[in-house]
């Protein structure tokens, strides 16, 4: 028997894909974590007791063969992406990282031993292009492009920790692309045409990339049509 996790299955991306995977029917069963969720299916990322809780509930089936956590922050309230240093926040900066990278590190801390010690597993985060510190070529979105960098990061450094566990196990950061959430909205009209993916779409991508994944591509960061982007 085989399970998936996605956490953060409230969302846009996150619902979707939790609809496609009980939709394909590959799994014996499907867990979608959330904040806004009660009971066994709540987890906050800013919440490592919660966190260790739903990771504790999983292990009590069978093991997870793909985890993917499709959560992220990039504007809250009219708190948006820094256009320059004079904009930088301390708050609105650990807030950033909080949600961005700090949560799917404890999310792997607690997740990744209970995911199988032999054969091929998927742990996946959601993170950009706009992380990948060698493509920036623009600048602004200091906390944005900083957070995701730090969990492209720390992904490169789970995996090489994680192989020592499963030599099979792989460890990767998935770039979306443009998706129709609320956390896109308000840089949609900067989207070329056919850039800008539905939900269901997106979903369906990322399942793609992540299928077509090999042992080597661990510790890497791909995007939705299955190439790599460059830290």
């Amino acid at each position: 028997m085989t399970s998936a996790v996605i956490i953060g299955a409230s969302g846009g991306i996150g619902a979707a894909l939790e609809a496609a995977l009980l939709d394909e029917g590959a799994f014996d069963h499907v867990y979608g974590f959330a904040r806004s969720r009660e009971g066994d299916l709540h987890l906050d990322l800013e919440n490592e007791a919660t966190i260790a809780a739903a990771a504790a509930h999983v292990a009590k089936g069978p093991a997870p063969t793909l985890l993917i956590v499709a959560t992220g922050l990039l504007h809250e309230g009219e708190r948006g992406p820094e256009k320059a240093l004079r904009e930088l926040d301390p708050a609105w900066l650990a807030r950033a990282f909080a949600i961005n990278a700090i949560g799917p590190a404890i999310v792997a801390k607690h997740f990744l031993p209970v995911m199988p010690r032999t054969g091929r597993c998927v742990f996946a985060a959601l993170s950009a292009r706009v992380g990948s510190i060698s493509d920036n070529k623009l600048g602004g979105w200091y906390g944005y492009r900083a957070a995701k960098a730090a969990l492209n990061q720390l992904i490169r450094t789970a995996a090489i920790e994680e192989k020592r566990r499963n030599d099979r196990a792989i460890v990767v950061g998935l770039h979306p692309g443009t998706v129709n959430t609320a956390l896109s909205k308000p840089f949609q009209g900067n989207v070329q045409p056919g850039r800008l993916f539905d939900t269901e779409r997106a979903a369906l991508q990322l399942l793609d990339t992540i299928e077509g994944l090999k042992v080597p591509d661990s510790g890497k960061l791909f995007d939705y049509e299955g190439g790599e982007v460059p830290f």
